[in-house]
């Protein structure tokens, strides 16, 4: 009973801690008392669904035992005007609970993700506010992310909720046209939380389970809320491509799979299509960002399922476009690599050796990548220093045993 108590609790945690905290939220018009009456109410579930057993809607239970704990400490702290006026209007004040096992509450979270991009707040915390709030990364997981300490982060995170109650900011979708001066950064969440999904493919973190499908949901509401805003198609697009390789990445005893030596007959066919059509509805509107280059990368690998092979000269010109539209570490990166493909390794190893050595000394891709070409050019010396190098930055113990083989066959003697 304990562990289907726990088990279920994960599990609701996982698939609806993001819609909770939206929905209470916009109600109580408080992100963290909102987040604080949720964690009570998980607590409070362990508790009794290991005594009396798991309820038939679990989710319900816990939206009903999260509103009452905020409601108590309204009465508490005799903070009412603005809370209990909020929560007067949806009910949420009655004594009885209307039943909620057959109710489906409206999903709040796309709502919430605007909200934490209100220009109000600091753009530089908008993307971990709303990865918090709305994805439930804990401080440390997205302090990692920014590479900032995990109490600093932490801290921002604090005051930006501050914000939203003090400055009382609206708890509804701005207005059409100031929908897309926000856009931008809740893609950037929006995509944030993908990839630390996508990077846990080994399932090696519970706390990232399921954040690259949730991703993918987000995304597929910003294109249903905004079809006229050709970076949401784009990111939908690129995010479905990447998605469409998920079962190829790992062999069945979950070794690692470099992308071009995946088994592209396990590739999912139908998001693979969905995503170049949205790729295609994108294009319609002539308006190029940095997702549907991104997305249009991607499409070139995917093509890979028809043709055997990989244009790499169309690769390269496609992250020469990205670099100007977004000069990021990892599309210089990805532009040396695809030039060492298409013109020569000398040519690519030279892209990657003008890369500031700062910003790249901790860059895992750069290392791993430099290598393979030195390797390949026979600079044994160097090679292996850059494989130790990639090695002593892995996280995934996958990814770490195949550069150990890559290193060890290099220099078997």
């Amino acid at each position: 009973m304990v562990i289907d108590a726990r088990r279920v609790a994960e599990l609701a945690a996982r698939n609806s801690y993001g819609r909770l905290v939206a929905y209470l939220a916009a109600r109580s018009r408080d992100v963290a008392a909102a987040e604080d009456a949720l964690g009570d109410a998980f607590l409070a579930a362990l508790q009794t669904w290991t005594e009396s057993g798991v309820p038939k809607n679990p989710e319900a239970w816990l939206l009903v035992a999260a509103r009452h704990r905020l409601l108590d400490d309204v009465r508490r702290t005799q903070v009412k005007d603005r809370v209990i006026n909020a929560l007067k209007l949806t009910g949420t004040e009655t004594q009885v609970e209307p039943p909620l096992d057959g109710v489906a509450f409206p999903d709040e979270r796309l709502k919430l993700l605007f909200i934490c991009a209100h220009p109000a707040i600091d753009p530089s915390i908008h993307t971990p506010l709303m990865l918090q709030t709305v994805l439930g990364l804990n401080a440390a997981q997205i302090a990692s992310a920014f590479l900032v300490a995990p109490a600093t982060m932490s801290q921002r995170l604090v005051r930006a909720k501050a914000k939203i109650r003090d400055a009382g900011i609206a708890f509804e979708l701005p207005e059409t046209k100031e929908l897309s001066t926000r856009l931008e950064a809740v893609l950037e969440a929006i995509y944030a939380a993908f990839t630390s999904g996508w990077e846990n493919v080994t399932g090696g973190d519970p706390r990232n389970k399921g954040l690259a499908e949730e991703a993918i949901w987000l995304a597929r509401l910003c294109v249903q809320l905004m079809p006229k805003e050709p970076e949401a198609r784009g990111l939908l697009a690129l995010m479905l491509h990447c998605e469409a390789r998920r079962d190829a990445r790992r062999t069945a005893d979950g070794a690692y799979v470099p992308l071009l030596e995946q088994d592209t007959s396990v590739w999912s066919k139908s998001m693979i299509d969905e995503a170049e059509q949205e790729l295609a509805q994108a294009a319609t509107f002539k308006k190029l960002g940095r997702f549907q280059l991104e997305a249009a990368i991607q499409s070139i690998h995917a093509q890979r399922l028809v043709t055997q092979r990989v244009n790499w000269e169309a690769l390269a010109l496609l992250y020469e476009g990205l670099i100007q539209l977004s000069p990021t570490l990892g599309a210089l990166v990805s532009h040396a690599a695809a030039i060492a493909e298409a013109k020569g390794l000398e040519q690519g190893l030279t892209l990657l050796e003008v890369i500031p050595a700062e910003a790249v000394r901790n860059y895992q891709p750069y290392w791993a990548i430099k290598a393979h070409l030195l390797k390949h050019l026979g600079c044994e010396s160097e090679a292996e220093k850059a494989y130790a190098r990639a090695i002593g930055l892995t996280e995934d113990s996958a990814i770490r045993e195949f550069l150990i083989r890559q290193q060890q066959t290099n220099f078997k003697s």
